[in-house]
Order: C-alpha cells, then structure tokens, then sequence
C-alpha cells in the first residue's frame, strides 16, 4: 500500500481524481475525509492544500503527490519529479498596471513586486540583475497595485482574465507549469513495483489523449500514398477486403490533424471512413 497526496479542493483535485479513475483506481472525493483509501489498487489518497503536497511528499508522509510543478519548484523540496501529467497547465508571469510605460525587465529596478512565489521570483531577479523589493503575500496577490501594496506582482496565469479585472497587464512569463507526480526519494522494492504499475497505467492514459482512430476503405492504388499521409505510431494496419483493388486502412492519428488527413485520404479515393475515439493506447 503506497499514498498518493492531493490537492484538496480545485482543478487540480479535481483532474487528479479523474486522471485516477480513468486508469481503475477508485478513491472517494474529499468532502469531509483526510484519507480515502482505494478498493481496486494498493493505493490510498490524502487530501491536502497543494503548497503542503512537496514538504510531505519529501518527509515521507506521502509516498507520492500530484501537485503543479510551481510548488515544487518554490518550496525546494527533495522528491523525484516521476512524470508530467499534461493538465493544471499555467504560467507564473510579472504583471503591471495597464497604462505603464514598460521598457523591459529593467523596469522592475527600485519597485516593489507582491507575490505568493518569493523563491522563484528572487532566482528570477536575481539572474537579471535586477534590484527590486518582494513583498510576499499569501492571498489575492492582483490588488497589490490597486491598494498600495507594491508597484507590480507575480503570480499565476492561465487564461489572463483575473489580471484584465484588476486593471493588470502581463509582462513577463518567468515559469511554465503544469502537474506533476512526484515521488519520495527513499523507496522500497514493493512501493516501486506498485509505481511501476501506475506509471504504466498513467503512460497509456496521457499517450492516448487526443487521438483519434481511423479505418476506412481505399483502392491499393492509392495505399503508399495513404501510408505517407498517415505514418502512425509505427505503421498502418491494412487488411484485404473481399474486391482485390481495395484493401482496409486502420491508423491512429493526432485529433488536432483529422479533418487535414480525411481530406487528403479523400482525394486519393477513400472511402467509408470511420472516426473513433480513442480510450487507451497500450505501448
């Protein structure tokens, strides 16, 4: 039996507990439980706020953690960084009021930045040269400028709007984050026989993630054309039909690449395609 930590409420708990279940690991939503202890895999959660998640990872309270990459940079702590888990996606940025004659990072010289990440941002100022007060804050770091708190702040980004309704503009994109699953640093054969298995299980779930699965019928006049315009992972699955001239064509592509693909495959006579989701893909 291993535990995982996660975050306890927001979209990070939230994706987390969905990325679990999609591989068959069953655990209960936080609600009003620490501890939620999974029926189908040797595996229970604990349920944390996510800037905890590294310092009890690292002391060994939690054999793993799912937490944004952000947080285990700032707090420095001592765990492996097992896999990027390609969700919970943002960026720590400096933002100053709109209306500011920005000139550059040179700008920041002699002001004060209001920030909940003082570690990432002094390595930042630091590495550029630049003079400037941190005042550290641990709530809505975005009124900082409006109130009088500091000249500017740096803090996390996703799509931009928070800082638009607080009158900010982003400057500067300082960290790119996203989750990750970290792991303590002293494991023994039995946890890493289990992680292995959840590492496999992970791997076919995030390899998966938008694509799509593509059969359909084509003359084999027209099948080296169609293997050049669908290489898939190794090559595509073609199967004779019952007309020797057709065969049929199987592949997996990139969602963000069909409606290019099917319209080539088209212009060279397919025919009958087929479009699937894709649920695993086992390597």
């Amino acid at each position: 039996m291993i535990r995982i930590a996660i975050q306890s409420k927001g979209r990070l708990n939230e994706e987390s507990l969905s990325l679990l279940q999609s591989i068959g690991i069953e655990v209960d939503a936080p609600k009003r439980k620490l501890l939620s202890r999974s029926q189908t895999f040797p595996i229970e959660a604990l349920y944390l706020r996510d800037d905890d998640i590294p310092q009890v990872v690292s002391g060994g309270t939690a054999t793993l953690g799912i937490v944004g990459l952000n947080e285990v940079e700032e707090r420095g702590a001592d765990v492996d960084i097992l896999c990027r888990l390609g969700f919970g996606g943002c960026r720590l940025s400096l933002a100053i009021p709109k209306g500011e004659a920005y000139d550059g990072p040179s700008w920041f010289n002699g002001r004060s930045i209001a920030t909940s990440y003082p570690n990432i941002l002094g390595k930042y100022l630091k590495n550029k040269d630049i003079d400037a007060k941190i005042e550290v804050i641990t709530g809505s770091v975005e009124i900082a400028p409006a109130v009088g708190i500091a000249d500017a702040i740096f803090d996390i980004v996703s799509s931009g709007s928070t800082l638009v309704a607080n009158g900010l503009v982003e400057v500067e994109t300082v960290f790119e984050s996203e989750a990750v699953l970290i792991a303590r640093k002293d494991l023994n054969g039995e946890e890493r026989e289990i992680i292995d298995d959840l590492l496999f299980r992970i791997e076919s779930e995030t390899v998966s993630r938008g694509k799509k699965y593509l059969l359909m019928n084509l003359p084999k006049a027209s099948l080296e054309e169609a293997i050049r315009i669908l290489p898939a992972m190794r090559s595509p699955t073609v199967m004779p039909l019952a007309s020797s001239d057709w065969c049929s064509l199987h592949s997996v592509i990139d969602a963000a690449d069909l409606w290019t693909k099917v319209r080539q495959l088209k212009a060279i006579g397919a025919e009958g395609i087929l479009v699937m989701d894709v649920d695993k893909i086992i390597l």
